[in-house]
């Protein structure tokens, strides 16, 4: 049914979602960080050299047009504005509105994995055995 490769959606998936899970740093506010716990706590902060946002970016860009306009269809089923049975149209819809800002529009989605996870879900697709532990 989809063109894109679950392994690769899997991928985009666990990349939206570290990437919905970091937090801005204020380099003006005091941190009273513990150095022990400084390492655990890098990979959540949203900083230029934290490269989460970059390998998303990547993955998505990465993608052919079919598949950026199947990313977007099932963005669009996962967030609830199309349903299964209206899958063609999204992917219609997708088709029509193709831009080169859709990157960011996707990185500029808030629970964008979720919305993708639950999407491929809607079309009784799993992305449970590649997920990674």
């Amino acid at each position: 049914m989809l063109t894109i490769p679950l392994a690769k959606l899997a991928y985009i998936v666990e990349k939206a979602r570290e990437y919905d899970a970091e937090v801005p740093v204020d380099p003006d506010a005091a941190t009273g960080s513990d150095p022990a716990d400084d390492g655990e706590r890098q990979v959540l902060l949203d900083t230029p050299d934290n490269p989460t946002a970059q390998e998303l970016r990547d993955a998505i860009d990465g993608l052919n047009i079919d598949e950026r306009e199947e990313l977007l269809s099932l963005l669009w089923l996962g967030r609830g504005d199309y349903d299964a049975q209206s899958w063609s149209e999204a992917l219609r819809q997708a088709r029509e509105i193709r831009s080169s800002t859709e990157t960011e529009y996707f990185l500029g989605t808030p629970l964008l994995g979720d919305y993708l996870e639950e999407g491929a879900e809607a079309l009784g697709l799993s992305l449970e055995d590649f997920e990674r532990g």
